[in-house]
């Protein structure tokens, strides 16, 4: 008898340091996933994967802050992320734009076209919301597929060339893929600490409210549709960030940055990781790729397992996985 109970405060008290760790986990978010982000390109087989994992986590950042946290399902980011990647490689290659104007110009370009599909989405609910998302985005993916004389068309953009960077003074090689990670890293890190703050602000509790009860937070005086809107431009301008950065990274704008499997790719990451989470854009991202990338290796049919997988773990950790480990730790 003496030693179950004996067991029981153990276990008891396993339970309460883990709880206490995700706490302090969660207290210093902002830090905790620069520390693992800075060590991703040990983790995974080579330091471009990295690159990828990094981007695509912004990416999925900025849809989990329309999603996951005001309740929004765009199917038409795929836009916002391929207009961040032309409106940055477009000036660098077309006309010799410096990166460091380039960049911004990349989520200027992403924030404009958030305004504009924003305005038109936000007026919808639910499915209604999800297609005419996914109706504006084919509209930006034909418009830049035909325009070749500017974006290349079906060959892409090419030529978006930054071999080195300089920062106050200090010289990056570009072409050196874990150069190349840290660089984007220290813009990555804005990025998240920007984000971090946003959730932290009084807008962020609202954007919670709105996916919990819109009926209560309008009854509390707030301006839904500025604030739906509001958050879609927020959202489209990370989205833009990453892929202005994605543009960078590639060197080339592939026209598939605009395809709407893009979108689908994003939902599925966000999912992954966990919807409504801070860390779960970048564990779906990491997980994500790095299965593609190991099962590309022994099939060819990789998606039929990646979904396969995905639909496992929809039916099983509905949260993802993040989101069931706090779950499961709060239980």
């Amino acid at each position: 008898m003496a030693s179950e109970t004996s067991a029981a405060r153990g276990a008891t008290g396993s339970a309460g340091g883990l709880k206490g760790l995700v706490a302090l986990v969660t207290r210093h978010r902002v830090l905790c996933a620069l520390v693992v982000l800075a060590l991703l390109p040990f983790l995974t087989p080579y330091e471009a994967l990295a690159v990828n994992i990094l981007i695509f986590g912004l990416y999925a950042m900025g849809f989990n802050l329309i999603f996951g946290y005001a309740g929004m399902l765009s199917f038409g980011h795929a836009a916002l992320f391929g207009l961040g990647a032309y409106g940055c490689g477009v000036p660098i290659a077309k006309f010799g734009v410096p990166w460091f104007l380039a960049l911004p110009m990349g989520i200027a370009v992403a924030g404009l076209a958030s305004v504009v599909i924003g305005w038109f989405a936000i007026r919808s609910r639910g499915i209604y919301f999800a297609m005419i998302t996914l109706a504006l985005s084919q509209v930006v993916y034909y418009t830049t597929y035909q325009w070749v004389s500017l974006t290349g068309g079906e060959d892409g953009l090419r030529g978006v060339n930054v071999p080195a960077i300089d920062i106050f003074g200090l010289h990056f090689d570009m072409l050196n893929p874990t150069t190349k990670y840290y660089v984007l890293f220290v813009f990555a890190a804005v990025a998240i600490a920007l984000f971090s703050r946003i959730l932290n602000s009084p807008f962020g509790a609202v954007l919670e409210a709105l996916r919990e009860n819109e009926k209560r937070a309008m009854a509390c005086g707030y301006d839904i549709a500025r604030t739906r809107w509001l958050a879609f431009i927020l959202s489209g301008l990370f989205s833009g960030f990453a892929g202005a950065l994605y543009a960078i990274h590639l060197s080339v704008v592939p026209i598939e940055t605009l395809n709407y499997f893009n979108s689908a790719e994003v939902l599925m990451i966000t999912l992954l990781g966990g919807m409504g989470t801070f860390f779960g854009a970048f564990i779906g991202a990491y997980v994500y790729i790095m299965l593609q990338d190991v099962v590309t290796v022994v099939t060819v049919h990789w998606q039929l397992v990646i979904g396969t997988l995905f639909v496992v773990l929809i039916l099983f950790f509905p949260r993802g996985i993040w989101g069931s480990f706090l779950k499961w730790v709060r239980a």
